[in-house]
Order: structure tokens, then sequence, then C-alpha cells
């Protein structure tokens, strides 16, 4: 007898834990529920995915979409159609809202908000901080959360936790993988005269290689004492990727397609534009960034998508926030790296989708496999296109690879079974909800 599904992916080059190969995917109630060749069976929906690449969803592990407080420059929906229009089927958000996401409160409003108004399925990082510490263990397993987010440096009052009696406390309460910002707020404070004003290239000369290594090793240390397992977010340093390698039993790490792109030559063309914390800087740390990846010290790629306004990055440096976009151009960024042979797509996958769900332990994400939710990055590897901020969805309207030519483009965005996009339209109202994790269920 004929099986019948909901939508059949019917001719499409598969990236899964097996390999590469042309197989059919048919789905039903959102799920996988047959992989293989199903030229015999029927569904409400077909579509033609011969000349593509269909890979698990991606999922970005970190994103900054400003809702409560700072919408102007971006909010969930706004920041999850961009998403969405780059391939991107989930995200996890930042704690540094206003009001910040430091309690069951604010957690439970932002997940109000995100569902079914944001496009892809989303969890929220919590903030670790010095007042909440004792309600870590309840926070970390509600719904919605995708656990403890530290900031050691970069951020301003109860969300900066630069001292290592503090971080110990919260690793002391964790059970799940607790995301850090590693930068020394110390060693900020006492280099802040190194800033020049109206040069951006002196940003990472006062958020130097020091400031970033340092305050990882201190964090290593602090969780090797507490026995509790973290993920450093957005390394910017060959040092820190080297001292990461020997650590590997209780620290994984995040790269971003910026530190792998772009270096700071282009703080004379791009300007504030560049300004992220960690800094981009020169190409000898993203040679070594990428030779950590080769290695496999990184676990995960992640956007640190930080919107601001046009306004706000034309102010004197360095009176200029920190952050440009990323969630939009992670894909096609990558995927040109992956033509141009510097990753295998296996590889990307790996960071992108199984990566993220392996030490996150997210539910039935992650694969392409039967019983997990239908959530696809459609691909064409042979597109060429030019990255233009006019195709950029956020809020802000921006990005710093205007201009860029890539070859490698997501054509479409599939969220448990629904097309959400296709060939650079979102075709279907916005249906996201919350991500589960193994750990909280």
């Amino acid at each position: 007898m004929p099986h019948t599904f909901d939508l059949i992916l019917r001719g499409g080059t598969v990236v899964n834990h097996d390999g590469e190969g042309q197989r059919d995917i048919g789905i039903r109630d959102g799920s996988i529920v047959m992989i293989g060749n199903l030229a015999q069976a029927s569904a409400g929906e077909v579509v033609d995915c011969r000349g593509l690449h269909v890979l698990p969803g991606v999922i970005d592990s970190q994103v900054h979409f400003r809702e409560p407080g700072l919408t102007h420059k971006e909010d969930l929906e706004t920041g999850s159609r961009a998403a969405v229009l780059g391939g991107v089927t989930a995200v996890f958000e930042m704690p540094n809202t206003n009001p910040l996401t430091t309690s069951a409160e604010a957690l439970a409003d932002k997940v109000k908000r995100g569902h079914h108004r944001m496009h892809c399925d989303f969890a929220f990082w919590v903030g670790g901080t010095h007042e909440n510490v004792n309600d870590i263990p309840e926070l970390e397993r509600l719904p919605g959360s995708a656990g403890i987010k530290v900031f050691m440096g970069s951020s301003t009052g109860s969300l900066l936790v630069e001292d290592d009696p503090g971080v110990s406390a919260v690793l002391a309460k964790t059970r799940r993988r607790a995301a850090f910002h590693a930068e020394d707020e110390y060693r900020l404070e006492e280099r802040k005269h190194l800033r020049v004003k109206g040069d951006p290239n002196s940003h990472p000369v006062w958020r130097d290689v020091t400031t970033a290594l340092q305050c990882t090793q201190r964090l290593v240390r602090i969780a090797r004492q507490q026995g509790a397992a973290i993920h450093v977010l957005h390394i910017s340093t060959g040092e820190e990727m080297e001292f990461l390698a020997a650590h590997k039993d209780v620290a994984t790490a995040e790269a971003t397609p910026h530190h792998l792109t772009l270096d700071a030559s282009l703080y004379n063309t791009l300007g504030t534009k560049l300004q992220m914390n960690p800094p981009v800087r020169d190409a000898s740390h993203r040679d070594r960034i990428w030779r950590g990846l080769a290695q496999g010290v990184v676990d995960v790629l992640g956007s640190d998508h930080a919107p601001h306004t046009l306004e706000e990055k034309a102010k004197t440096y360095p009176d200029t926030p920190s952050g440009m976009t990323g969630v939009q151009t992670l894909v096609p960024v990558m995927l040109d790296h992956v033509n141009a042979g510097r990753l295998t797509l296996a590889r990307f996958v790996d960071l992108t989708s199984a990566g993220p769900a392996r030490i996150f332990q997210i539910a039935r994400k992650g694969r392409i496999a039967e019983g997990y939710d239908a959530d696809f990055t459609v691909v064409d590897m042979k597109r060429t296109e030019t990255i233009r901020d006019s195709w950029i969805a956020s809020r802000c309207g921006w990005t710093p690879y205007d201009g860029k030519t890539v070859t490698g483009w997501p054509v479409g965005t599939i969220v448990r079974g629904a097309r959400v996009m296709w060939q650079g339209e979102v075709v279907t109202p916005a249906r996201g909800e919350a991500l589960r994790f193994v750990q909280a269920l």
C-alpha cells in the first residue's frame, strides 16, 4: 500500500549522519517519518529539490533580538524573519534586554512574545548574576530556557559577573552547560585609556589578546573546581583556541563567521561597523581560529547577531556600540567557505546542526533522521549572489558583508514540516515555538 505524507521533499542531495546521497524525505505531523525512494508515495505537497542540498535545520545558538526594551533596532519578529530568510530554523536569544532575562517571569514573558510570532523555533538564555544564583537550578530547567549565560566582561549592572567567587557560585549551581562571554573586566577597565577617540583601530588594542585569554583561563580553572560544563562564546584569538584544545573535557567552543571571515585591516573601510566584542583581530588570529576549527576544537558556529542602527554606529568611537548583524548571513558566508575548500559540507552541518543539538541536548533537532522534527535548510551550492544591505531583514538594515559575492545560497527554510521561506520569500505565517531540552524534560 503506498505511503501518504503531508510533505515530500523529492530528489535533493540529503546531508546527514550517514553522508550525502540523493533521497526523498517523507514528513507527517511535523516529523520526519521516512527517508529513501518515495517515488510511489503521495503527499499533500511535493517540493522538487533536484539540484539542491537538503541539510538539517541550521541552529544559531547566539543572537540578540533586543526585545523587550530596545526594539528600535530589532525585535523577535524582525530578527526571526532575518533568520529564516538566511536558512536558520532555530535560535538561542541572549538575556541583555530591558528588563534583563534573569527571572522566571522575564523568561516566561519572552516565550509568550515569541510563540507563533517568531518565524523560527527559539530558546532564551537566562542571565546568571550575583543576585539570582540560588534560582539557577530552577531557571535552567524552565520551558524555553537555553540555560545560563554569564558575562564576565562587556556588560553592565547586575548582568556583569566579573569576579571569580561570583563565577564559582554560578557554576556550583548549574547542571546544564553554561555559556560565557570571556573577557576580563578588570583588564578592560585598566586599559580604557588606550582607546583613541575617532579611531576604531584602537578597539582590538584596548580589548587585547590577554584580555580574552586571561579570562578564558580563569573560567576553565573555576569550571574544573566546580565540575561544571562550560561553553566559551565567540573565540577571537589563536591563543584561546590552543588553550581550549587541552580542556575539551569541560569546555566547548564557538566560532563566529565574522572572526573567520573578516580581519582588522577592514577597520579602515568599515569603521565602527566592524566593532564587536570581542574584537575582530588581525589575519593571523583568523587563520588560527580556522586551524582550531580544522582540528575539531570548535564545536559550533554562532552568528552573535547584535544589531545597532546606522545612527548609533555613526557616532564617534568609543561612544559607539559594539555589534553587527549576522543571523541572515551565517549560512551564505559559511557556504562560500565550503565552496572555497576551507571546510566540508559535512563539517558545516556538524557545526550548525548536530553540534548545537549535541552539546546543548536539544530534543528532536539537529539531524535528518526518522522521529526528528522536520527542520531543513535547503541550499543551492552552485548559486552565486552578492550580499546587499537591501536584502537584510533586520530592523537596522545593514550588514558588514554588503557587496560581498558568495557561492552557496539558502533557498528554503522548513520548520517542523512547514515551508517558512522559499526562494527568498517568507511564505508561511509565523509559527515558531520553544525548543525542548533533554535535561529539562
